[in-house]
């Protein structure tokens, strides 16, 4: 039997071989991938006459082989995997060319039928052994096939292409892991055009922003921006950043997501593409972290306003009395804090509006919630606004950040606004809104704030007069008017008088340093009868002075330290006398004694408002309700 030839001969090319390469190139030459492997072993067997073709590559292992293409007896068969050992694949891939003319199944006994083979290994251009390109046939093969040369070309040709299906496939594979990564990616990724218009977002960008994959295209990142200056203001300076091919990194930018209008903030980096046309974003969403440091200022600027009330508040003490009129109020005190009702207390000044609104706000279901305070008489006009609901960053001059106003403050508890009646009539009107619809929006904002609060009033105005002299909306006062509450004067709860007195004493004295044991029949007798136009408040400034005053052991009450000595004569208190009309008299010359001892100057430290206890705004009422004029007498 002929010995294989498996070396390299390299034969000269006839017109006929050339004819039969013509024919092989014209029929793959346009051909890749299956339809290539397919195409070349069926025109090699035509262009060699020989009845059978394949290529094949190796299998799991180096000891098989797999087919792409298997031509046999004029027609592609189903692709075969068979191990190498006893075959004459073997002895091809252990060589570059093997060709046994004859005596194959002699050589090869699993070959049955086989009588000559011809093969040539596919390598790679580093050398790398891929599988082989074999033709065989039942018949014999001339000793020296003038086709080796073109069946070596073709070869070439097919190891050309199986590597460049395996580029191709480990491109594939490596844009596939990268794609996975991009739609899995924890982090929100978003491909985008220098108008913000998206060319791709992967799943955490559209989990983030609210957006399905249908919306993708055609969506914009300044749509998702809220209608707010300083929103509006961030985007556009980080886009024109990326217009100039400038990476922008750690930008906060507050978005809305686009299937409930939700607020989000995200923090944003931005690679632009360095052909200008797109830009490759990457985002957070930071918005917990942000309500979390909203909440925290918010908590920071009530802790700091509630310390504020607890040293202006620490003198205030508890409501002493037990007077059917203080008794009355308690009750109804207790039947309307259980509820949300507005309430509005009316009373003189000094007679403890504060303590019924505290009152009211411990005994409520928001007691674990703030009680926010305001002296609305003791804030700027021009402020007013800001104070009660805040201001957003450059609402107006001086507005260096922004605020948080009272009524945010006191979301889910109550506000307690004290002096209502001082409120300008603009300011009015936003007040009504916030009892009606719940919401206010910040000076300089444009987005509505929701608030739970509830509202207690207190006024020394007669409200319902001044509805009627067109100083107060009609339509607020009776949204305030829900449950009207009065704190009785001082004067119609004398009884009250020496409860209060030893309370003050308890108070005061061992912050003066001094021991009071009791307090004199005549200081008494004399703190009874004085009509107290200035209330508790005034009481509290008589017993501090005269603990003050006093050497012994028992509080001294001088004649005075009371105007009118708090007396009818030395020796006998007629209370009644002084319960309506000497009350407006003495209370009319008290005033004007304090106003002429300051020149009439009201406001300031040593101003008459100051030394009366009162607010000037109130004093200010007192004057012109008294008829009390520089030539008073």
């Amino acid at each position: 039997m002929p010995a294989a030839n498996c070396q390299n001969p390299i034969p000269s090319i006839n017109s006929e071989e050339l004819a039969a390469l013509a024919a092989i190139m014209e029929g793959t030459a346009s051909a890749t991938g299956e339809q290539f492997f397919q195409l070349l072993v069926s025109n090699l067997s035509k262009a060699t006459g020989i009845a059978n073709a394949f290529i094949a590559v190796f299998g799991r292992s180096k000891t098989q082989v797999q087919t792409l293409a298997f031509w046999q007896n004029g027609k592609l068969i189903d692709n075969q995997l068979w191990d190498l050992d006893g075959t004459p694949c073997q002895v091809v891939l252990q060589g570059e060319l093997c060709h046994f003319p004859t005596g194959v199944s002699r050589l090869f006994p699993k070959e049955k039928g086989i009588e000559s083979y011809l093969g040539v290994r596919l390598e790679t251009a580093d050398g790398e052994v891929l599988g082989h390109l074999a033709i065989y046939d039942e018949k014999p093969m001339p000793p020296e096939s003038k086709l080796i040369f073109i069946f070596k070309i073709f070869a070439a040709r097919a190891a050309s292409e199986i590597s460049r299906i395996r580029m191709v496939d480990k491109l594939q594979q490596s844009e596939q892991r990268f794609r996975d990564l991009f739609d899995e990616a924890p982090i929100a990724y978003v491909n985008e055009d220098m108008e913000s218009r998206f060319i791709s977002a992967n799943r955490a960008a559209m989990r983030t922003l609210g957006i399905t994959p249908d919306q993708v295209n055609g969506m914009t990142g300044r749509s998702l921006v809220p209608d707010t200056e300083e929103a509006l203001k961030r985007f556009s300076e980080a886009f024109q950043a990326i217009g100039r091919g400038t990476d922008t990194g750690g930008v906060i930018m507050e978005l809305m997501r686009k299937d409930n209008g939700k607020p989000l903030w995200i923090e944003w980096w931005s690679n632009p593409d360095p052909s200008g046309e797109f830009t490759r974003t990457m985002f957070v969403d930071i918005t917990e972290k942000v309500l979390m440091e909203q909440e925290k200022n918010r908590l920071q600027a009530q802790n700091l306003y509630l310390q504020e009330e607890i040293n202006a508040s620490a003198n205030s003490g508890e409501i002493q009395g037990r007077s059917m009129a203080v008794q009355n109020l308690l009750k109804q005190v207790r039947r309307v804090a259980p509820t949300d009702a507005s309430v509005l207390i009316q009373g003189e000044s000094g007679t403890g509006k504060e303590l019924i609104a505290r009152a009211i706000h411990a005994h409520s279901r928001r007691s674990s919630q703030p009680l926010i305070k305001v002296n609305c008489a003791a804030l700027p006009t021009g402020l007013i606004e800001s104070e009660l609901f805040g201001h957003e960053k450059g609402a107006f001059t001086g507005a260096l950040a922004k605020r948080i106003g009272r009524f945010e403050l006191a979301d889910g508890g109550t506000i307690f606004l004290d002096e209502i009646g001082e409120i300008p009539m603009d300011i009015q009107v936003k007040l009504l809104r916030v009892l009606q619809e719940r919401e206010f929006e910040r000076v300089g904002g444009q987005k509505p704030i929701k608030v739970d609060v509830r509202i207690i009033a207190a006024t020394n105005r007669n409200l319902l007069q001044e509805v009627a002299e067109k100083n107060f909306r009609e339509d607020l006062f009776y949204r305030l008017n829900v449950f009207p509450l009065t704190t009785p004067p001082l004067r119609e709860r004398r009884e009250d008088i020496p409860l209060l007195a030893y309370f003050m004493v308890r108070k005061f004295a061992p912050r003066i340093g001094k021991k009071i044991d009791g307090i004199s029949e005549q200081a008494m007798q004399r703190l009874r009868n004085y009509p107290w136009p200035g209330n508790i408040r005034e009481l509290e400034n008589v017993i501090e002075r005269a603990i003050i005053l006093t050497d012994g052991a028992i509080l001294e009450i001088d004649r005075d330290m009371l105007p009118g000595g708090g007396m009818t004569s030395d020796n006998q208190a007629n209370p009644a006398d002084t319960d309506s009309a000497s009350f407006e008299s003495v209370t009319r010359q008290h005033i004007i004694n304090v106003l002429k001892q300051t020149n009439w100057v009201i406001e300031g430290a040593n101003g008459a408002a100051k030394i009366l206890n009162m607010q000037p705004s109130t004093l200010r009422y007192r004057i012109k309700k008294l008829g009390i004029s520089k030539d008073s007498r």
